[in-house]
């Protein structure tokens, strides 16, 4: 990962693919990394479903990104 990027969220992918949203919705670009699913593509499996999603945003928004994402955890 590039030192520009910084981790937001690590989790679920179905709760990762909303967050992209709801990011997106805030104009704010990620990047969505399944760590499960590459593995499992490379041949092997390394994680697990709860955990495999890792939400990345430019350092400069990563504070904006997570209060987005803290609040939205806060109120499901």
């Amino acid at each position: 990962m590039s030192e520009d990027l910084k981790l937001v969220y690590t989790g679920s992918i179905i709760e990762a693919g909303y967050l992209v949203e709801l990011l997106e919705e805030n104009n704010l670009t990620s990047i969505l990394r399944d760590s499960l699913s590459e593995s499992v593509i490379a041949g092997w499996a390394s994680g697990s479903p709860e955990d495999s999603a890792r939400l990345y945003v430019e350092t400069a928004f990563a504070e904006q990104a997570k209060k987005i994402i803290d609040d939205y955890l806060k109120a499901r």
